[in-house]
């Protein structure tokens, strides 16, 4: 089995011994992506519309450098510290999904790294 190692500057760089995504043959499995501005290294502040959408924004540059797009996307997951969220990225993720929707989880945790509030990562198939 052979490993390909996707890495694009448009997304936050690794913040620890892992990878932005690896693709083995035709799947790509993208590490969890927080609201961190790829430019600045920092976390986005403000509402939490903001961290939806910079995670997205993460996951669509990672899709993209690996060949793909979130057209691929078949499983996401998603983690929140407020679960009250959980509409907030339902609106956000229509506008960079489209039918057929992925695969979905969505899991309430007490904290993520950086005290971001979101975090998502997800699996592609490529043809």
């Amino acid at each position: 089995m052979s490993l390909q190692i996707i890495q694009t500057a448009n997304a936050p760089q690794a913040i620890g011994p892992y990878s932005q995504a690896v693709r083995t043959g035709g799947t790509v499995y993208v590490s969890g992506q927080l609201a961190i501005d790829p430019a600045t290294g920092q976390l986005v502040t403000g509402d939490i519309d903001a961290e939806i959408r910079r995670v997205f924004d993460n996951l669509q540059a990672i899709a993209k450098a690996s060949g793909g797009s979130l057209a691929d996307v078949v499983k996401l997951s998603v983690f929140l510290t407020d679960l009250s969220h959980f509409s907030k990225v339902n609106e956000i993720m229509a506008q960079y999904f489209s039918k057929p929707f992925p695969a979905r989880a969505a899991v309430g945790v007490a904290q993520l790294t950086r005290g971001a509030r979101v975090e998502i990562e997800c699996v592609l198939a490529l043809g």
